[in-house]
């Protein structure tokens, strides 16, 4: 009888909904009604789709409220605020610009208040962006539960657990990550047993309750763990470059390196990190331009376990998105038993080499390995594909740009390896690994003597040599950075200005909102919640710089103090281009080249030094970075600020204890970790870079590096401060035609060689060009629901797979001998025979005699 009452008011409530629904659409008809669903990404229309979406009456209800003058203002604003915006949809534009000219017509029609008002209220009232009106909600209920006992609970739980996972497999290469939509995937089902199982016990707090139990596993709680997990684990690896290149003998082999020095060094940067994060809030979190694309996958993939999923039709795809996530999880995970194990010449599908095993030319230019990767098809294999552009996530013309300059700059590196410039041909074309005179790897410790360069030793042993690709990748660098610094200082001084005046006036007036001058839709919900005093933000900032000052003058590093504060900051002045880059573009760099020349010129001959700084340079930007991105996480899915600072804060400090843990295992446990020749890819790809710059920046030094070995390189640096000004002018005169144009994007993609090539960013171009760009216009529905679900299944499907396979398999020595999985290693570009375009002269040497190296 009760369960009937409840449905009989269950319906009731429903018809009452629907009827007030339809009261305030009012005359709209079919045609209307399938438009609005189109744009909110719910596809083809069923009869009673208006009654089922939160989204739809919330819109609904304010374009009943609106008046036509209202709406028109906000598209005035708009089109003055979005003009430049390479995220706003361009028929959008369109479209908004003749509504406002049609403005001054006489008579107007109904339709045409229908499309004002629809138009104005998506930009005004949810956001301007449709991949963002796909996943976050604009309403907000303050009462549901955030921080509970068991979101702690479970967030202490998996930290352990996947930090720890996604550390083991930093080293890998391609690296394979443990992301935010497999911690959903494994809290949804935790949360829900947790929310069945525990008993309602609790106390009171200042007024509020704390229970074991809150009620039903909420979508606030998911996200709150969520950011505790994700932020710690996708900061906390900058910081581990630097231990297994000081600690293990086949680099520096610096014993002093322990656990003391590890602590200092991981916990001082990334709370500095964490402490700028708070000074980045008004540039990178509260402006609505502040898109982060990066992050939206995770809000999808949340909505898709805990957010009601009606199975509406598009595209004549009816299924939900939780169970398309399972099925696209299932068959990843199936999948990549081919390319992971079964038949890894799939995974590096270098096939043309097959043909002609021990042609040289054709190694070099289409080799996966030793080569370019000048190949139209170079893998099978998801962690490749997703490795470079991120193709389901980062917009299309971020992908395009990086891919155009990477295509772009393949043609110099071999111009300079035929050239033989500054003896390029006598080393592979493409590797990261620093070479000496007679074509071997460079071993740091022949030439130290206590840590620092000794030049006897140096004259007899050999200078450090690049090879073309990180070449030509090192000068990138430092054009890049320049170019970018400038060109964002150029492009977006205005809101520079803007937000350096909001934090002068939050100093002046501590007691100010930090929402006072953002006006938007989601700001607006978040001035209800409690807000991060700065002054919370600068005392982490104080106390991870007192841990550096330890880290530097504990330890034999022979650093000064003086060096931290110049490199401080400068990293802070880059900060706010690398995070506005990255919240409008998806792509992310680091300020590493700049530290590392200026360690150089303060402690010449010293690799410790250098690393230290570019690590403390590197993981303020990263780090920072990161943790905005994850306060813009919470700003989207509206958690209170204070929750996610307390957070971010316990979680790094488990996720630094985690990491340190599991890397010195690794150090001790995975044979030859770190050697090119490792079996299970544990190559340390950026470990080896890293320590590579190391040895010329370090112990080299700029001052041979620029003045004799290289000059070229010094003048990158000018050439991208000269660049940024005719660019960004050349820019503004051709806006429209040159909206999706980013020159620093272009140069960006240069940055990519060395050890990767085009082989890891082919396939990923392919993807985004068919998902972010073709479907993306031409079925917006399907892609709003979907594409991010999409990438959550793949990466998770791949990421379980490899563990259990590495685990069970290959750790055990269990590995399968036959063609399909040692064609790819097999011939020159698998390291086999000749590796070089000329040969070692018969003296034993190239370049410059011993006793006059620079």
């Amino acid at each position: 009888m009760q369960a009937d009452q409840d449905s009989i008011r269950s319906s009731s409530e429903e018809v009452n909904k629907e009827l007030q629904v339809r009261e305030r659409v009012g005359d709209f008809d079919l045609e209307n009604r399938q438009q609005l669903e189109e744009k909110l990404g719910h596809g083809e229309l069923v009869e009673e789709i208006l009654g089922q979406s939160q989204n739809v009456d919330f819109i609904l209800e304010k374009m009943s409220t609106i008046s036509i003058k209202e709406a028109v203002d906000i598209l005035t604003d708009a089109i003055e605020y979005h003009e430049d915006d390479p995220n706003f949809p361009q028929r959008t534009m369109i479209r908004i610009q003749s509504l406002v000219e049609a403005h001054s017509q006489v008579d107007k029609g109904e339709f045409y208040d229908f499309d004002l008002k629809l138009e104005a209220v998506l930009i005004g009232f949810i956001s301007p962006y449709p991949e963002v009106r796909s996943v976050v909600d604009a309403t907000d209920d303050v009462h549901t539960p955030v921080e509970s006992i068991r979101a702690y609970f479970l967030g202490f739980l998996y930290i352990i657990a996947i930090s720890g996972i996604n550390q083991f497999f930093v080293t890998r290469q391609p690296h394979i990550s443990i992301g935010a939509a497999v911690i959903q995937l494994l809290l949804y089902p935790s949360g829900k047993v947790l929310a069945m199982a525990l008993p309602d016990w609790g106390f009171t707090i200042r007024g509020s309750r704390c229970s074991l139990n809150p009620g039903p596993w909420s979508f606030k709680e998911q996200m709150l763990v969520t950011v505790m997990m994700g932020g710690s684990i996708s900061a906390t690896n900058v910081t581990t470059n630097l231990i297994p290149v000081e600690h293990l003998n086949i680099f520096y082999g610096n014993k002093w390196a322990g656990i003391g020095f590890q602590f200092l060094v991981q916990f001082s940067s990334q709370y500095i990190g964490m402490g700028l994060a708070g000074a980045m809030r008004r540039w990178a979190v509260y402006p609505v331009r502040a898109l982060w694309p990066t992050i939206l996958p995770t809000i999808a993939m949340n909505r898709a376990l805990l957010k009601d999923d009606k199975t509406t039709a598009v595209h004549g795809w009816s299924i939900s998105r939780y169970w398309f996530f399972w099925v696209v999880f299932a068959i990843s995970f199936i999948y990549y038993w081919l390319p992971g194990y079964l038949f890894t010449a799939l995974s590096t599908f270098n096939w043309i080499n097959w043909i002609s095993p021990n042609n040289f030319n054709l190694a070099v230019i289409s080799g996966s390995t030793l080569g370019l990767g000048v190949n139209p098809v170079t893998t099978f294999d998801w962690t490749v594909i997703n490795h470079g552009f991120g193709p389901l996530t980062v917009p299309f013309y971020t992908a395009a740009n990086q891919y155009f300059g990477m295509v772009l700059s393949a043609f110099a590196i071999i111009g300079m390896y035929w050239s033989n410039y500054k003896y390029t041909a006598y080393l592979p074309i493409n590797t990261n690994t620093l070479m000496t005179n007679t074509g071997q790897s460079y071993a740091v410790q022949k030439v130290l003597s206590n840590g620092l360069l000794d030049d006897k030793k140096y004259q007899k042993y050999s200078p450090p040599f690049y090879s073309a690709g990180a070449l030509l990748g090192t000068g990138a660098n430092f054009l890049f950075h320049t170019l970018t610094v400038t060109g964002i200082f150029l492009s977006e001084w205005r809101t520079l200005c803007e937000s350096l005046t909001d934090m002068i006036q939050d100093l002046r007036n501590p007691r100010r909102s930090n929402y006072a001058k953002f006006n938007d839709v989601h700001s607006r919900m978040m001035a209800h919640y409690k807000e991060v005093p700065d002054w919370w933000f600068y005392f982490v900032l104080l106390g991870g710089f007192a841990l550096s000052i330890a880290a530097v003058t504990a330890y034999p590093s022979q650093t000064k103090v003086q060096g931290l504060l110049i490199v401080f900051g400068i990293s802070f002045v880059c900060l706010i281009p690398i995070v506005l880059l990255q919240s409008i573009t998806g792509y992310s760099f680091g300020t590493g080249a700049l530290t590392e020349i200026i360690s150089g010129y303060i402690w010449p001959g010293n690799g410790s030094s250098m690393m230290l700084m570019r690590i403390y340079g590197n993981a303020m930007d990263s780090t920072a970075s990161a943790y905005v991105g994850n306060q813009k996480l919470a700003h989207y899915a509206k958690i209170p600020p204070r929750a996610i600072f307390r957070v971010q804060i316990i979680g790094t400090l488990l996720q630094c204890l985690v990491t340190i843990g599991v890397l010195n295992w690794q150090m001790s446990n995975v044979h030859d970790l770190c050697s090119p020749t490792q079996p299970q890819k544990f190559k340390c790809a950026s470990e080896r870079s890293f320590y590579a710059a190391s040895i010329t920046w370090g112990v080299i030094g700029p001052r041979r590096m620029f003045d004799d070995m290289y000059p070229i390189l010094k003048y990158c640096f000018l050439m991208g401060f000269v660049l940024a000004f005719p660019l960004h002018f050349i820019k503004r005169r051709f806006r429209q035609k040159l909206r999706y144009v980013n020159p620093m994007l272009i140069v960006g993609g240069m940055l990519n060689w060395a050890p990767y090539n085009l082989s890891y960013y082919t396939p990923g171009f392919y993807v985004s060009f068919a998902f972010m760009f073709v479907i993306r216009r031409r079925y917006l529905a399907w892609w709003e629901k979907y594409n991010y679900i999409l990438h959550s299944g793949l990466t998770s499907g791949v990421a379980f797979a490899a563990l259990i396979i590495f685990f069970t398999l290959q750790y055990t020595g269990t590995n399968l001998n036959w063609w399909g999985n040692n064609i790819w290693s097999s011939g020159i570009d698998g390291g086999a025979g000749r590796q070089a375009l000329l040969s070692v002269p018969g003296v034993g040497y190239f370049g410059p005699s011993p006793g006059h190296y620079p």
